[in-house]
């Protein structure tokens, strides 16, 4: 499988961003659409990874406070080398910002996950659209990118 990793903005590619968020999450895990799109879209960075087709196939986005988020991969790509690719582009990103550590917002059941992969649960559980989750933080210098095979 061959695909492209292309850091992105809202303006230029929004498109093709929301078309591929609204397809994972609001058509497949049907999160409510004005739960899935806010304001920090529009200053966050983004990335777009397409296929050998050029179309798109995951995204991703990291928020200026060091937030990555809005992971959205179609599930014939949930595959270990796509989600090396998204996480790799959205650390690179970080580190060229300046930020020293990020977090995610994760499923409960991906807390042992991000673990292995250098994360720290931060405060208590919450529930976000019906969904209960655990903010995780690391340092990106301690991010292992050797082991991401995430399937959400």
């Amino acid at each position: 499988m061959t695909f492209t990793v292309r850091n992105v903005d809202w303006k230029n590619a929004k498109h093709k961003l929301s078309e591929l968020r609204e397809k994972v999450f609001v058509y497949e895990w049907r999160i409510p659409k004005e739960c899935e799109f806010d304001q920090h879209d529009y200053d966050a960075s983004h990335v777009l990874v397409l296929d050998e087709r050029q179309q798109p196939i995951a995204t991703g986005r990291l928020t200026h406070k060091g937030e990555i988020g809005r992971i959205a991969v179609v599930p014939e790509h949930r595959k270990p080398a796509v989600y090396q690719a998204l996480f790799h582009a959205l650390i690179n990103k970080a580190n060229l910002i300046g930020l020293q550590k990020v977090f995610v917002q994760c499923e409960l059941d991906g807390v042992e996950y991000y673990q292995h992969q250098g994360f720290e649960p931060v405060g208590a559980v919450y529930m976000d659209a019906g969904i209960a989750r655990q903010k995780m933080a690391c340092c990106t210098s301690d991010f292992s990118l050797n082991r991401v095979e995430l399937t959400h």
